[in-house]
């Protein structure tokens, strides 16, 4: 399975993914990674913060980003380099968040592409960043 190559990319493709954020996807966020932040699993602590309720980890939403540029764009055989995420707002259970991401540059030379990220709950930015790629180019 191959995704896109360099030479397929132009600035201003966009890729976007949707995801509903369920209870599960919490608890088995929290298992693989460790992070047992009483926010995110226990509905009590939760209650007493400023958040009022359970949030999802920052961390989820930022997964879908890596989810668009692995398997659409550029999507297979793209090499993550760096990423940059500001956290704007919480992702609450049950929010339905679309991440996108959009060629912003291309550096043909070092077959690197930047891209911005976004994550959005109802239209509104819960997490936003950039990101820098390595893209495979066509053979010969």
């Amino acid at each position: 399975m191959q995704g896109l190559f360099l030479e397929e990319l132009s600035v201003g493709q966009t890729a976007d993914l949707v995801r509903t954020v369920g209870e599960a996807d919490i608890i088995a966020f929290a298992a693989v990674t460790g992070d047992n932040n009483p926010v995110h699993l226990d509905p009590d602590y939760a209650a007493t913060t400023s958040f009022g309720e359970r949030i999802a980890h920052g961390m989820l939403s930022a997964g879908y980003i890596s989810a668009v540029i692995g398997t659409t764009l550029p999507g297979p055989g793209a090499i993550y380099l760096s990423q940059a995420l500001r956290f704007k707002r919480p992702v609450k259970i049950g929010d339905e968040v679309t991440a996108r991401a959009t060629i912003t540059e291309i550096d043909t030379a070092k077959a690197r592409v930047t891209l911005a990220t976004v994550c959005l709950v109802k239209g509104k930015p819960v997490v936003e960043g950039e990101a820098l790629i390595m893209v495979p180019r066509k053979a010969g």
